[in-house]
């Protein structure tokens, strides 16, 4: 059986820089746009130039411009932090039926045209499946891989899987296995409700929140990052949602269990948006994956310790992760 280590709120480690980063300047968010299989793929691109690029995988719903460190943060941990709309998503071609493993090669064709020959992943919330993709279908380019608040595969054998969700999750969930047509309906007018008032979704999240999120939620640059990745992401209509929602209850596409690359798990226990049973049950598939689980911290705490993970991602790679060994 695999330890796991719980961390305190506030916990943190050294941050290495990495000596090739002080070579540029932080860059500026850079927008751009990738040519993949006829589609296009909206890409920003922030941090050190010439830093150890990553590949930040947003939540559901989201979109590029997301919640991250500030570009003197990125340059400082030695970080070019590239992020992508997903297919249907803010300025990303829609992708209809698109899986789970659909993301490497998306993330495969942004990384040819920039040029990137290795580099690490990391996902948060709905976008940590799609980082595992990554991990599972490219393991000779990525290095590292990291998932925050991640979900398991919906058939995942002795998970409740909706066990500690909150009541909406369940029932989005529950309807893309049962009614497509539902589902899409009821995304469609959430999306139209965002789209006409950019600050109604994170309303309505905070009614379900636990009192660890609304923290995190309580200050105003952390509101408008997430006001605005909801409004970019769903400018164009709820296709993106639709299709994340749909494609994380359908199989995946990847097996979990052939992943060799060092890959860290990291939960807040009090999460009831994506409880931290998903990532304990990753934890237990993923071969020698390093997991923690935080006190008092719950989903959006993912974005307190992204740069805690960012640190880590650009360390080199020795292929084989160390346990962690503290107890539960």
């Amino acid at each position: 059986m695999r330890s796991e280590r719980t961390l305190g709120r506030g916990a943190t480690r050294a941050v290495t820089t990495r000596p090739e980063a002080r070579l540029s300047p932080p860059s500026k968010h850079r927008e751009h746009v990738v040519r993949a299989a006829g589609r296009s793929l909206a890409v920003d691109i922030a941090g050190a130039e010439r830093g150890w690029p990553v590949f930040l995988m947003h939540g559901t719903p989201g979109s590029r411009n997301g919640p991250r460190p500030r570009s003197s943060v990125l340059y400082r941990l030695g970080v070019r932090l590239i992020s992508y709309d997903r297919p249907g998503y803010g300025g990303s071609s829609r992708l209809p039926g698109r899986r789970i493993a659909d993301a490497a090669a998306d993330i495969a064709a942004i990384a040819d045209d920039l040029g990137i020959d290795e580099f690490s992943v990391v996902g948060r919330s709905g976008g940590g499946p799609h980082a595992l993709a990554c991990a599972a279908l490219l393991p000779e380019r990525v290095r590292r891989t990291a998932v925050l608040v991640g979900l398991a595969p919906a058939g995942a054998a002795g998970l409740d899987w909706f066990g500690g969700m909150t009541e909406a999750n369940v029932r989005d969930y529950g309807t893309a296995e049962h009614d497509v047509l539902v589902l899409a309906e009821q995304l469609r007018l959430r999306a139209e409700r965002t789209i006409d008032d950019p600050g109604s979704l994170l309303s309505l999240l905070v009614e379900q929140m636990t009192e660890a999120d609304r923290r995190v939620v309580a200050g105003v640059p952390i509101r408008r990052q997430l006001t605005d990745a909801y409004a970019e992401a769903l400018r164009r209509g709820p296709d993106g949602w639709i299709d994340d929602v749909l494609a994380l209850r359908a199989d995946w596409g990847i097996t979990l269990t052939e992943i060799r690359m060092p890959v860290r798990l990291w939960h807040g226990a009090d999460d009831n948006f994506a409880p931290a049973s998903h990532t304990r049950w990753l934890a237990e598939q993923i071969p020698d994956a390093q997991l923690h689980v935080q006190r008092r911290s719950a989903h959006f705490g993912a974005v307190e310790v992204l740069p805690e993970m960012l640190a880590w991602l650009t360390r080199p790679s020795e292929r084989a992760p160390v346990r962690s060994d503290a107890g539960r």
